[in-house]
């Protein structure tokens, strides 16, 4: 079995955060959701489980930060071109998102950033590695 990753993220709202998710053109395995969470697909072995607060506190004793004022995690992906992160951080305004720092250009790297509907921060960028420079 290949490896895959499945991101828990906590949401305040499961139906609005699914919409959200379906928005961007990520689909919903609904083999993994239910009333609790749901399992966005974002890639063949990239997940995203969106578990509504109540059910992701019995997954740790940690107390569930507030995302919009405390940084828990920098979700990123990769696309294909710089057209395609632009036209996911439109997505993502379009479905409620935040389009939350400016454009970066490195030249080798374009990035844009995006906040979904809980204050998940979200690095949507397009590299060219042969375009890296050698003294990084």
């Amino acid at each position: 079995m290949k490896t895959k990753i499945f991101l828990n993220l906590p949401v305040k709202d499961l139906n609005k955060a699914v919409a959200f998710y379906n928005e961007l053109g990520f689909s919903t395995n609904p083999k993994f959701t239910n009333e609790k969470g749901a399992c966005i697909v974002i890639d063949e072995n990239i997940f995203v489980m969106l578990l509504v607060e109540e059910f992701y506190q019995t997954f740790t004793n940690k107390q569930i930060c507030d995302a919009a004022t405390t940084s828990e995690v920098l979700i990123s992906i990769s696309l294909d071109s710089r057209e395609q992160v632009d036209k996911m951080i439109e997505k993502a305004i379009k479905a409620g998102g935040v389009d939350y720092i400016p454009a970066k250009d490195y030249g080798w790297m374009y990035q844009r950033t995006f906040l979904d509907v809980d204050n998940h921060h979200w690095e949507i960028f397009y590299m060219d590695e042969s375009q890296i420079p050698e003294s990084m």
